[in-house]
């Protein structure tokens, strides 16, 4: 049985700690700051953005309205700093706990022998979901209930016939996006993921306590089950939590984009756990069999999201249709610092590091790859969802860094308590012992 190191208990805490710290701080500074702030700021050109167009107002009057109207929109965005940073660290390890399932439900529903070693890794990071989901339903909440403005589309004005703010485009999307079918899926989605990872483990602790070929036939079944459900809800919450903070923009391969990135971050920290339990000299089954193949997946999965990521742009670039190419317009203009770059740590490191075979056998090297490709990735939500919430306001301070310590912390405080919780060697599986013997031929 794994004992939780005091060490890395200590520095879990810590995290958490100094992160709820940092974002406190951040929310204070941030909730001090009002429209005098923000007009103080557009009148010495302190921040990038789009001036309502005064040029065409019919009068000074309205010219005026326009610029107290565009000043209002620049302090909401400005107060959805703190929701924004949270959301953006609670949906991406949600996501990690997510995938985690996920892959633990392909490698049973596979029958793969190889991966019944580290299949109780995959079993402790699915614990953090229900955490993870009740982050993020804070969040979501608060959004319909008008605490923040990180969801454009829930203006009421803008699906309002009557209003003369009225858009058309988004009423056409009203029967999917309004806020109380909306809301009830993103429950529909924690609950179900959080009820099937826990099937999993305890069809798993069933297998162990007695190994026979109904136990094991109904591992194998509830895991085709949860791969179906996850495919449907993990395309359509990256909808509708993602995508829609950008509603005139779609993107029809979007879904499969933000799953690989949580994918590729999830098998990164698996890598992580099983070398510090190996360390710890609780998982001697874990050798240099198992850390390779868990980093062709690492190195396969960068490359697929490059390739998604390059898809998707080279498409909606050839297609110069406006209503998609503004997605990639707001990002070039505003977030040429941090858009384009975050492809070095999560594409051009993962292949110039990883490549090599016998490099995927190193443990020193294949962790510091997977700790950039986590941050990598942490980059590329932030990417995703900055630009709809906080426009021009954007920055990595006391509430970006904060919200990520805090939300770190606590997925690896309630991982590694949660490990100390699973026996480490899956031995009612009938592949286990073909797994322990595992050896990758080359």
């Amino acid at each position: 049985m794994y004992t939780f190191s005091p060490k890395l208990k200590m520095a879990a805490i810590a995290f958490m700690v100094v992160g709820l710290i940092l974002f406190a701080v951040g929310a204070f500074m941030n909730a001090g700051n009002g429209i005098d702030f923000v007009k103080d700021q557009i009148a010495t050109n302190a921040i990038d953005h789009y001036a309502p167009d005064a040029a065409n107002a019919a009068g000074a009057a309205a010219a005026e309205l326009a610029a107290e109207e565009h000043a209002e929109h620049l302090l909401h965005l400005y107060h959805n700093k703190p929701w924004s940073a949270l959301m953006i660290a609670a949906f991406l390890f949600t996501g990690v706990a997510l995938a985690s399932m996920f892959f633990l439900a392909i490698q049973h529903a596979a029958q793969a022998g190889w991966s019944v070693v580290v299949s109780r890794v995959m079993e402790g990071m699915t614990v953090f979901l229900p955490y993870g989901g009740a982050l993020l339903l804070i969040v979501l909440v608060g959004s319909v209930l008008g605490y923040n403005h990180l969801f454009h589309w829930m203006v009421k004005d803008l699906r309002d016939f009557g209003s003369e703010n009225f858009d058309h485009f988004l009423k056409t999307k009203e029967p999917w996006l309004n806020e109380p079918f909306w809301l009830i899926r993103s429950v529909i989605y924690i609950v179900g993921w959080t009820l099937f990872a826990w099937i999993l483990r305890k069809k798993s602790k069933t297998l162990d306590a007695v190994s026979n070929h109904k136990n094991y036939w109904s591992l194998y079944k509830w895991s085709v089950w949860a791969i179906v459900f996850f495919s449907l809800t993990s395309m359509s919450s990256g909808w509708d939590w993602v995508m829609s903070i950008d509603p005139h923009w779609y993107s029809s391969l979007f879904g499969w984009y933000v799953m690989v990135s949580y994918l590729v971050t999830a098998i990164a920290i698996m890598i992580l756990v099983s070398i510090h339990l190996k360390n710890q000299g609780v998982f001697p089954e874990f050798n240099d069999n198992h850390l390779h193949d868990l980093t062709k997946y690492l190195f396969g999965f960068s490359l697929l999201w490059g390739y998604l990521w390059l898809c998707q742009f080279e498409l909606i670039w050839y297609a110069n249709i406006p209503e998609e190419a503004v997605y990639f317009q707001q990002r070039e203009d505003v977030y040429n610092l941090t858009y384009y770059k975050m492809l070095i740590p999560n594409v051009v490191i993962p292949f110039l590091m990883l490549i090599s075979s016998s490099i995927k056998r190193n443990y020193t090297v294949v962790s510091i790859a997977a700790v950039i490709i986590i941050l990598g990735h942490w980059l590329d939500i932030f990417n995703q969802m900055m630009p709809g919430t906080v426009g021009p306001w954007w920055q990595f301070g006391l509430l970006e860094f904060g919200a990520l310590f805090f939300v770190g912390g606590l997925f690896l405080f309630i991982t590694m308590n949660a490990m100390t919780k699973l026996k480490l060697q899956a031995k009612g599986n009938p592949l286990y012992h073909e797994s322990k013997i595992y050896e990758y031929p080359f």
